[in-house]
């Protein structure tokens, strides 16, 4: 990604905050900023082994070719441990009512400036375009491939 691009992704989130200075600041001091969600974007919290499951594999580069085939827009992984979830941020008014939580509205989400990986937090795909994220009707249908089959009783 290009560092103009960067930068207006870097804005547009940190444009989430009321004040957006604090969230340089942080990404400055600590590489990771507390973002409020419920005014640009939410966030599904998706568990590794469903988003795994459902990707076909937990290797990061396949990780990330798939879902920025499927999704399109950004998505967050927590790595303070191998199970840590990920984060796929949908707009405020997306409808959701798959499984896994949606976050809202009195939460806040740790997330790195773009192009700038942490140890704690990484953009697995990243924000392309300011304002760019992804439709929550693609990750129900990315999910439903790690849905078991079920038989079909007539």
């Amino acid at each position: 990604m290009g560092q103009g691009r960067e930068n207006r992704a870097a804005d547009w989130l940190a444009g989430a905050d009321p004040q957006p200075r604090k969230v340089w600041a942080q990404w400055e001091q600590h590489g990771v900023a507390l973002i409020p969600l419920g005014r640009r974007f939410d966030a599904v919290r998706v568990p590794a082994e469903r988003m795994h499951a459902a990707v076909g594999g937990e290797q990061p580069r396949t990780v990330a070719d798939v879902l920025g085939d499927w999704l399109a827009g950004p998505v967050l992984r927590d790595l303070r441990s191998g199970l840590g979830p990920y984060y796929v941020l949908v707009g405020p008014g997306a409808e959701w009512d798959g499984p896994e939580e949606r976050l809202s509205t009195d939460t806040y989400l740790g997330v790195p400036r773009p192009g700038h990986p942490t140890m704690l937090t990484r953009w697995v795909v990243e924000p392309r375009t300011p304002g760019g994220l992804c439709d929550a009707r693609h990750l129900r249908a990315l999910l439903r491939t790690a849905d078991p089959l079920r038989a079909v009783v007539p």
